[in-house]
């Protein structure tokens, strides 16, 4: 179980309020009533757990299940480095495509270069589902400005903290 987002819930569970979705949830909800997703909930869930109608099992890439504009708030906790790199504006449109005017897209995710030398300084296993060696905030505001620009403004930002992460929030202001 990954309990990554229990670091940064205290941070970024102000901007997870109303009806939201956590992309890649993996057992560490960001708020108990958002609806959780991941892609194979058989093997994270509890029975209680699995009966739980906020649960989806599906591809975090296309969110087909949800009209535009339905959500408060996505919020995606260390899932998005295991994308490719030219995969990232894609999954990102498709994020804020179901995020509301003037909701919020919350992402919580690893620097790779520090988190690499994290894990060999520590013993620390690397995933090796991260895919994208250079990702962290530069790469990620650098995707958004050239692929989203004026979709959005940055509303929080901590370019490093708890080790080897960031935090980036972004309001969304058009579709």
């Amino acid at each position: 179980m990954n309990l990554e987002t229990s670091k940064a819930r205290e941070r970024l569970a102000l901007y997870c309020v109303g009806n939201g979705i956590d992309l890649g949830y993996g057992g560490d909800p960001i708020t108990p009533h958002a609806i959780a997703m991941d892609q194979q909930f058989e093997l994270r869930l509890t029975k209680s757990e699995s009966d739980h109608p906020q649960n989806l099992a599906g591809d975090a890439r296309n969110l087909y299940w949800f009209k535009d504009d339905v959500f408060d708030f996505v919020y995606s906790s260390h899932l998005l480095e295991d994308f490719k790199a030219e995969e990232t504006p894609i999954v990102l449109k498709e994020w804020l495509r179901v995020v509301k005017h003037g909701g919020f897209l919350v992402l919580y995710g690893p620097d790779e270069v520090v988190y690499s030398e994290h894990c060999r300084k520590t013993g620390q296993n690397h995933n090796e589902a991260h895919s994208v060696p250079d990702f962290g905030l530069e790469f990620l505001k650098n995707v958004l400005s050239k692929h989203l620009n004026g979709m959005y403004q940055i509303v929080h930002e901590i370019g490093l903290i708890d080790d080897y992460c960031f935090d980036l929030v972004l309001k969304k202001i058009r579709s």
